[in-house]
């Protein structure tokens, strides 16, 4: 370090003569400077003097080099603190400007990155408003084939594709809470058994074998009487072993009338195909379709070792042909009003509808007690438990013995060996056109989220979605259920009365985003799945699931109703309203991108997943949640003269609906009435919504090599939320079962009956997207 030179108080100049000092520094560096000291005065820092005289000068005063080194010290400690300042300064400003840069840098790539979603998806050569699903969805319908293993794929698919392999992953880490009763052990075990084919090859029929005879095996002796069958304890087990629907569906649900309690339920069901008309022949694909199923009952009954296995086939199903021709199809007008539907009725009530069935001690089975006369249970389908018990009398003991095995069968040769799901391949290649079989992972993933939908939750929420989204996408629903509110006040066709109503329904109504929160702790998902789990055992293990669910549901009957239970596991692309909560869910599934992203532009965000809130909130006032009130309770609420105009409405669009036709079928309007009123009043709710937004926050930036305005990008989303495409063959089941219209229509029946998308995109008046006479109910 440098010396430091001070004049002592006792050292007086004895001449006045100026002396060169030589000094040596702890750096060990000479420096000669010039000093006026006594030569051979020694220091105090133990330096003598050395001087040598030199001839004195005159004029001013030199500065002795101490004091010249400090000023440089001085001046270069000035100097180098100015320079830090300004480069302080400088770093201040350099970090707002990256700030600056970084959010606006972010901003421009994710709007790239929409604007070339948006547009790869355009065909720009057709007129939108000649035929909008055309024009927002050309782009991708040629870009796009349909996977070999699927019988659709869309836009809404390719994000589930991105959920599977996230999900994948997860499932394919180390376990973390490796204890018994951990449920991420035994989700993660679970899907390893079910990927290990080789193991479930080896057992081949085994197991479903095992479940025949334990259910008596097929053929009953014939010198066997049917006094001495016991019809009801098979019954027992199809129902309360193997949750197997026969001749009839019976649950634990809520009691649509009285919402805070739950209630047996029971229900027409037993048939295999998905409508009752495919077993009657009525055209050539349903008879194709008939003959099919007869094919994939012979080869499956062969598998299990049983006899006159046509025989068989051909008993069971006439037997199921039966049962078709005393079922009321989904979509006939009986299934659509829940009231006239609704039958609550005592045990004893109910033994003298369906007499041939021993309900108390069916029921004292299932439920574990023994169950008073008293009991209540609804039955939504009186009449046809009337048929169902006459129908169960007249037919052979032995046909209805070998129907509830095989009803069994079907529900869980899924699980077996590769030539069981060879056979069930073959099936839906027939009925759907499906020419690849579902990939085992995709397959085991479908059947973990089935069983243990909750765990897997647990683990996608983690990673995959932030609470940041969460309160983003709340606000969304505010702003949408705010719109709904303003709407009710400018409907002309309802009443004051109703409006209340409709208004407290809507105050009422529960939201539930992302996950339930019980999904953070680990110790509350171990008590979801409270059986046993093994790594070898996969048959075994869907056996456990069933069994426990069976359980879970049995002890509902007697506790108190939560309504804020989650009906899908949270990773679920989907969404949905419940009448009988007045609930709309969200799960973190479907609030990914392209349907949902923060970055996005709020136009593209209204106009996708804003539509399908819209659309789930409109579901609460449609033809079948617009049965019930504010509590979930089924109630009409609406004075008379509203409903009738309610009506009135609603069959302007049933018209409007039974007008499209998908190659030689027609759209059933009846059917679909209740999608396409949620599809239409979504639209309208989201639209409205994304302008009370611009109006708070100013318009948005326009998107990158596009000439579209937000106003446009709002209805292009909403179109290309249903960019899809399906094989022939599966069209026809679509149309005949599915409560959706077909996908080009829910696109252009929506956006043509409403007015602000013929002024957005400036579609003249009778135009197709623009007709002068519009349907409008909310």
């Amino acid at each position: 370090m440098a010396s430091s030179f001070k004049k002592s108080k006792s050292l007086k100049p004895k001449m006045e003569k100026t002396y060169s000092l030589t000094a040596h520094y702890d750096e060990f560096q000479e420096v000669k400077y010039v000093s006026k000291y006594n030569a051979g005065t020694t220091l105090s820092n133990g330096f003598t003097l050395q001087v040598t005289p030199k001839k004195q000068k005159k004029g001013l005063p030199r500065w002795s080099r101490r004091e010249i080194c400090l000023l440089s010290g001085l001046v270069f400690a000035a100097g180098l603190c100015i320079i830090l300042g300004c480069m302080l300064v400088l770093k201040y400003i350099a970090m707002d400007q990256d700030s600056y840069c970084l959010e606006d840098c972010q901003e421009k790539k994710a709007f790239s990155r929409a604007s070339r979603f948006i547009n790869s998806n355009i065909d720009a050569t057709i007129d939108p408003c000649k035929d909008f699903y055309s024009f927002a969805c050309g782009g991708w319908l040629r870009r796009y084939g349909i996977p070999e293993d699927k019988l659709i794929y869309g836009t809404i698919a390719a994000i589930g594709e991105q959920n599977e392999e996230k999900l994948r992953q997860l499932l394919m880490r180390p376990v973390k809470r490796n204890y018994r009763s951990s449920a991420e052990r035994k989700v993660k075990e679970f899907f390893k058994s079910c990927l290990n084919m080789k193991e479930i090859d080896h057992l081949g029929a085994r197991p479903m074998v095992q479940v025949i005879e334990n259910c008596g095996g097929w053929d009953l002796p014939d010198s066997l009487r049917k006094a001495q069958w016991d019809f009801d304890e098979l019954l027992y087990k199809t129902q309360g072993v193997y949750s197997t629907a026969v001749f009839f569906s019976l649950t634990v649900n809520l009691d649509d009338k009285n919402s805070s309690r739950y209630v047996i339920r029971i229900d027409q069901d037993g048939l295999t195909l998905p409508e009752r008309t495919l077993y009657l022949g009525q055209d050539e694909e349903s008879e194709k379709i008939l003959a099919a199923y007869r094919i994939f009952m012979e080869k499956l009954l062969g598998l299990l070792g049983a006899d006159n296995v046509q025989q068989k086939a051909e008993e069971i199903v006439q037997l199921e042909q039966r049962l078709a021709n005393i079922t009321i199809s989904e979509y006939d007008d009986l299934r659509r009003d829940i009231s006239s539907m609704y039958n609550k009725v005592t045990l004893s009530q109910l033994q003298q509808i369906a007499p041939n069935l021993k309900w108390k001690r069916l029921l004292d089975r299932i439920f574990n007690e023994n169950l008073s006369e008293e009991e209540e249970v609804v039955v939504l389908a009186t009449e046809y438990m009337q048929k169902v018990s006459e129908l169960i009398r007249t037919t052979p003991t032995r046909i209805l013995h070998n129907y509830m095995i095989w009803r069994i069968v079907v529900v869980l040769s899924e699980h077996l060996s590769t030539p069981f799901r060879d056979a069930i391949h073959e099936l839906s290649k027939d009925m759907e056109g499906t020419e690849k079989q579902v990939e085992l992972g995709k397959m085991c993933l479908s059947q973990t989220n089935k069983h243990f939908g909750m765990a897997v939750g647990a683990l996608f929420v983690e990673e995959h979605f932030s609470s940041s989204s969460k309160a983003k996408v709340q606000q969304l629903v505010e702003d949408i259920k705010h719109i709904l509110d303003q709407r009710l006040d400018e409907l002309d066709w309802m009443d004051k009365e109703t409006k209340s109503a409709a208004r407290a329904k809507l105050q009422y109504m529960m939201v539930m985003i992302g996950y339930p929160d019980f999904l953070l702790k680990a110790e509350a998902i171990d008590k979801e799945y409270e059986f046993e789990v093994h790594e070898k055992e996969y048959f075994k293990n869907i056996l456990n699931s069933i069994r426990f669910n069976i359980k879970l549901a049995v002890k509902k009957i007697r506790q108190e109703v939560d309504k804020s239970t989650w009906l899908l596991p949270p990773q679920a692309l989907n969404a949905y309203y419940l009448p009988n909560k007045n609930q709309m869910v969200f799960p973190a599934g479907i609030l990914q991108p392209t349907l949902y992203d923060p970055e996005f532009p709020q136009s593209l965000n209204y106009g996708g997943i804003g539509t399908i809130i819209g659309h789930e909130l409109t579901h609460g006032y449609d033809d079948w949640g617009g049965q019930y009130d504010r509590h979930g309770n089924l109630m009409h609420w609406w004075t008379e003269d509203s409903y009738s105009k309610f009506l009135k409405k609603a069959e302007c669009i049933v018209n409007l609906y039974d007008n499209f036709t998908v190659y030689t079928q027609r759209v059933n309007g009846r059917l679909t009435l209740g999608e396409n009123i949620a599809d239409m009043g979504g639209l309208k709710l989201a639209y409205f919504a994304y302008q009370k937004w611009v109006t708070e926050h100013g318009p948005e930036r326009p998107l990158p090599r596009l000439k579209y305005t937000h106003e446009q990008l709002f209805f292009i989303a909403f179109a290309q939320n249903w960019c899809i495409k399906r094989r022939s063959q599966s069209i026809y089941l679509q149309v005949l079962t599915d409560k959706h219209a077909p996908e080009h229509y829910r696109v252009i029946g929506s956006v043509s009956q409403f007015e602000e998308f013929g002024r957005v995109f400036h579609c003249p008046k009778q135009s197709p997207m623009n007709p002068v006479h519009k349907c409008s109910v909310w």
